[in-house]
């Protein structure tokens, strides 16, 4: 017994360091260099699932630009993403991770990432390197206006070719995913360059599996509906006709994905379109697929927000609220449909505590005085939590010509809600009749449409 107890730590010793290299191994790593470095100081590292990233971790960019992660055994496969500035959404890149081995990247903002290391992210982007020579050669031929059809099939041949010798060479991969749902339409005769066109347009979605967890856990669909809806033209419609017909395309491809998966791609999408501005595409998106998908989905929020975007459309009467005007050296409940003070008036939200509003509200003050009297009348909300309200009431004082309303309740106060209020200051100019009819982003778009 007592050469038993004396054997059994050698025992578990042995045990731990039989162990110890499978779990070393287990490890691979994630680094790179980001130039110039001096434009990077953090890359976030997270997981991709199909409508959610998970956080995994975080590396400092040093003075080299050099960045490090290490992944235990526990990182499953699957898909990652790096991002390295803010927004995040706009500045960050996929990489396929299988569990199998190290990855090594350099990026840089002008020529963006190239994998030195890593079978499968090395092969994807030679084959979208090898797609990207044929289609250029495809449109030099049709650009040439070339009669001699053999070199065209020729083409055509040798991109069907370096399709399959791909797929072919990423058999087991999750790289083959992405190979085979980017498949091009290959023509089997040649044809005019009208005719290709609309073949390409036709058959864009075909391989493009809306449902695939993968796809879904990347930048992949995303980027072919962003192509599809601003790439394809049709000489038939005008633009906005075009942008709803290709909208329209783009979610019947889409028909079979659950809705967290609809709904991600589409509020992209509508995004896009207010950020563009094109405020009847936006609402087009909004009423004909997302806001039925957010009410699916019990998602509040978003059909919130869907229809508060609706309300302040430009040609839409702004949303009625109460204020408190002077008359006859009296103070008199009115509503804002009910003023007759000047021709047109610019509504500003904003906040006490807002430093950028503190900045430019006195510059709003000092030009909307210049204007001339009758012809401006501000309408300056304070969406303002309640330990703010003092200091609101503090600051109105340095601003008596504006008509001052106090949104308290902040994000949550129903006036914030009801014009969908995310950040301050936000400005609306409305005509004598309370149109909206522009709303510009920042005070110099401001004085720039009235100048």
């Amino acid at each position: 017994m007592l050469v038993n107890n004396k054997q059994c730590p050698l025992k578990y010793l042995i045990c731990f360091f039989l162990c110890l290299p499978v779990f070393m191994f287990g490890q691979h790593t994630i680094k790179g260099t980001f130039l110039p470095a001096q434009d990077y100081n953090v890359v976030l590292l997270y997981k991709v699932k199909p409508t959610i990233s998970e956080y995994i971790t975080s590396a400092e960019v040093n003075s080299e630009g050099k960045f490090g992660f290490l992944l235990d055994s526990t990182a499953t496969k699957g898909m990652y993403r790096l991002v390295y500035a803010i927004p995040q959404e706009d500045f960050n890149f996929d990489i396929i991770y299988n569990g199998k081995e190290d990855i090594e990247l350099k990026f840089n903002s002008e020529t963006g990432v190239k994998f030195t290391k890593s079978s499968e992210n090395k092969m994807l982007a030679s084959y979208h390197n090898s797609m990207s020579a044929v289609v250029h050669s495809i449109s030099n031929y049709y650009a040439s206006e070339k009669k001699d059809t053999t070199a065209l099939k020729g083409i055509y041949k040798a991109q069907g070719q370096a399709q399959l010798s791909y797929e072919k060479a990423a058999s087991g991969t999750l790289a083959l995913q992405f190979i085979k749902a980017n498949k091009p339409y290959i023509p089997t005769k040649a044809l005019s360059a009208q005719n290709y066109i609309a073949k390409l347009k036709t058959h864009y979605f075909d391989y493009v599996d809306f449902t695939n967890p993968t796809l879904q856990s990347s930048a992949f669909l995303e980027e072919k509906m962003l192509s599809y809806v601003f790439g394809m033209t049709s000489k038939d419609l005008n633009e906005v006709d075009n942008y709803k017909a290709n909208i329209d395309v783009v979610y019947k491809a889409m028909a079979k994905a659950p809705n967290e998966v609809k709904r991600m791609l589409l509020l992209d999408l509508w995004q896009e379109m207010v950020d563009l501005k094109q405020e009847e595409i936006a609402n087009y998106i909004s009423d004909k697929y997302l806001r039925d998908i957010g009410l699916a989905l019990e998602d509040h929020e978003l059909v919130n927000a869907l229809n508060a975007y609706k309300r302040v459309s430009l040609g839409n009467k702004a949303p009625d609220f109460e204020l408190s005007v002077t008359e006859n050296g009296k103070k008199v409940n009115k509503k804002l449909s009910q003023l007759n003070l000047a021709k047109q008036y610019i509504l500003v939200f904003w906040n006490s505590s807002c430093s950028h509003c503190l900045d430019e509200i006195p510059q709003l003050k000092t030009f909307v005085n210049g204007l001339g009297k009758g012809e401006v009348k501000v309408i300056a909300i304070g969406i303002e939590a309640d330990e703010e309200i003092e200091d609101w009431k503090k600051e109105i004082k340095k601003y008596p010509e504006f008509i001052n309303v106090l949104g308290s309740g902040k994000w949550g106060s129903k006036i914030a809600e009801t014009y969908g209020i995310v950040e301050t200051p936000t400005y609306f100019i409305l005509n004598a009749q309370k149109e909206i009819i522009e709303k510009p982003d920042q005070l110099d778009d401001l004085v720039e449409f009235f100048e």
